[in-house]
């Protein structure tokens, strides 16, 4: 008892105007974090279509059960749905794009709406073939993975269901289209969130010695990070330090009371990645009182863990990946950014694949959270083969 190779190849073939309309449309009316009603409903109805159970979850997340009446494993799917508050170039990094957003300043920036297009496909095919298969197979569809809005509400909700194992897919604008990673151990990195503010006293451009500068004090803290970074941090355990705001004054002859720094942390290893951030407290707080500054501390905390996946499960989909698409598996792939997707350890064990992207031809390939990023369509139909094939083999082995 099980889906072929063959079985679901075609499957997932003839699902392919499906897939790249549904996409095309979740693309073209995006809602950002949290508020993703439009895009909820949408999904829900799609699920109701397939006559499955729908449990909802508070605010814009739900799952949809597939129980095939046989007794056996439980296995969950996961999608993100929500948006970017970004504004999408007419372009990507080549040509005009096929689809935009219609909504100014909102842009499925991070492939999400490829995702839940995948998820909505492998559902098609999973429901279709529930005779061929034996246990359940939960459909989540998490809220707000961008800002964590919707993750421990989620994960509340699951963990009455008993989950054997939770598959989750990232589109990857880094990877070839056609290559697929999904290795054992740490693949995606953790995140700590920095912000902080130094607080000095203003005045006149022209008599700095009559005010106390933020600006210098925080110039003074970044440089000593990249110090410490260098000197404290073991090399073997990277850990990195982006700082994507910088905000003090608003005239060249004021000087501010208050000049306003943040980024982010990422990091494999958690321990180290805590005691990065010990570090930023240590040389801001320092460096304030030598410039007789103050340090506050906006937002400083320990974010998420890497997702780590199960050894076992990743051994799994790689066997089962390599086996309906032969020679699509990249080893060893690793990505700094950063996923809500480990949170569901609480539930179960875990495996994520990075699924490519990547076609210069058609001028995918930018950086996520960028406003040139697209995707290659053609992934969420080998996405959509890898989530199946998986599933296949996970409910079905011995």
């Amino acid at each position: 008892m099980s889906i072929s190779n063959e079985e679901i190849l075609q499957s997932v073939e003839s699902l392919e105007d499906y897939l790249i309309s549904t996409r095309r449309y979740l693309h073209e009316n995006p809602e950002l974090s949290g508020m993703e009603i439009e895009t909820s409903k949408f999904l829900k109805k799609e699920a109701k279509k397939l006559n499955l159970a729908i449990t909802e979850v508070k605010c814009t997340g739900f799952y949809a059960t597939l129980d095939t009446g046989k007794p056996g494993k439980t296995v969950g799917l996961r999608t993100d749905i929500d948006a970017l508050p970004i504004l999408e170039k007419d372009s990507n990094q080549k040509s005009m794009r096929l689809c935009k957003s219609k909504v100014d300043g909102i842009f499925h920036a991070c492939g999400h709406d490829g995702h839940m297009a995948t998820l909505l496909g492998a559902m098609k095919v999973l429901v279709e073939n529930k005779d061929k298969l034996r246990g359940r197979v939960i459909f989540i569809f998490e809220e707000g993975e961008e800002t964590g809005s919707g993750i421990f509400n989620m994960i509340d909700a699951l963990k009455k269901e008993n989950i054997d194992a939770i598959y989750g897919e990232h589109l990857a604008a880094f990877l070839e289209t056609g290559k697929i990673g999904v290795d054992a151990g740490p693949v995606m990195a953790g995140n700590a969130i920095v912000d902080f503010t130094v607080r000095g006293k203003g005045g006149h451009g022209s008599r700095p010695d009559l005010s106390i500068s933020p600006i210098f004090a925080a110039t003074n803290i970044i440089n000593g990070l990249a110090s410490a970074w260098i000197n404290r941090i073991d090399v073997s355990k990277t850990v990195t330090l982006g700082l994507g705001l910088i905000n003090g004054g608003a005239i060249a002859n004021v000087i501010p009371d208050d000049v306003r720094v943040a980024g982010t942390l990422r990091y494999f290893d958690t321990e180290e990645g805590k005691k990065a951030l010990e570090l930023v407290k240590k040389v801001g707080n320092l460096t304030a009182q030598a410039h007789e500054c103050e340090f506050i501390i906006n937002e400083m905390y320990h974010m998420n863990d890497p997702v780590i996946n199960n050894e076992q499960l990743a051994n799994l989909a790689q066997k089962s990946i390599d086996d309906i698409m032969p020679g699509s598996i990249y080893k060893n792939l690793t990505w700094f950014a950063s996923e809500t997707f480990t949170e569901y350890r609480a539930v179960s064990d875990i495996v994520f694949a990075l699924v490519g992207t990547k076609n210069e031809e058609l001028g995918s390939g930018a950086e996520h959270h960028n406003e040139y990023f697209d995707i290659d369509e053609k992934s969420i139909i080998i996405g959509t083969t890898a989530m199946v094939k998986f599933v296949n083999d996970f409910l079905n082995q011995n």
